[in-house]
């Protein structure tokens, strides 16, 4: 038998070889079929097409069945979540790093704070300032975040895929858009004011009087 391709399929653990019934016809004349897969056409009702066929299947002691993941296997599945799993370990850190940093400036500029509320700063507009100031670390956070996780996720994945038994295919891989990695860059900024969200709302409701006697 000749090996002509690799089909990315991880159903039974991706064991399978997919060849025409007379490939093993020297070996197995006695060879059957088991199971038959049919493809219907788009914007077919795949239920009442299952259901139907199963009421002329039935006097021959067979049945049909959407999907056929019968057989299949769960490990695309555990990638998956181990994908989402560590992306929220990894925003919640970089959070927990600008609160962190935000929270002792905050306190360091408390003095500050209170002098502009003094002469007439709103909590809103407090609000706002601290915001604002991670605003540009969010940004070149961003600009430098997307590049460098488009390499390591062209690195990481196969490298799961292999541990796992599968070699993924360049359209697996491919999964970076232009019209999506624009909004990602704009990521660094949503994890920099959810960060520094805690304190600002602290520096917005510290009283003026108490915000002017703290050293």
């Amino acid at each position: 038998v000749r090996i002509v391709g690799e089909v990315l399929d991880p159903r039974n653990d991706g064991r399978q070889v997919f060849t025409d019934a007379s490939t093993l016809a020297a070996a197995r004349p006695d060879l059957s079929e088991s199971s038959h897969h049919i493809a219907v056409r788009p914007g077919t009702d795949v239920s009442a097409y299952v259901g139907e066929l199963n009421g002329r299947l039935a006097q021959w002691g067979v049945a049909a069945r959407a999907g056929g993941s019968g057989g299949g296997s769960d490990m695309v599945l555990t990638l998956n979540a181990l994908s989402v799993s560590l992306t929220l370990m990894l925003v919640a850190v970089a959070a927990l790093g600008v609160l962190n940093g935000v929270l002792l400036d905050t306190r360091e500029r408390v003095r500050e704070i209170g002098v502009h509320k003094a002469l007439g700063m709103t909590p809103r507009q407090t609000l706002a300032t601290v915001l604002t100031s991670v605003a540009v670390t969010g940004l070149v956070a961003g600009a430098a975040g997307v590049p460098l996780g488009m390499l390591l996720h062209g690195w990481v994945v196969p490298t799961m895929g292999e541990g796992a038994g599968l070699r993924f295919p360049g359209s697996v891989l491919a999964v970076y858009h232009p019209a999506e990695v624009v909004p990602l860059a704009f990521g660094g900024l949503v994890v920099a004011g959810l960060g520094a969200l805690l304190p600002a709302g602290w520096a917005a409701g510290t009283r003026t009087a108490t915000a002017l006697r703290t050293e």
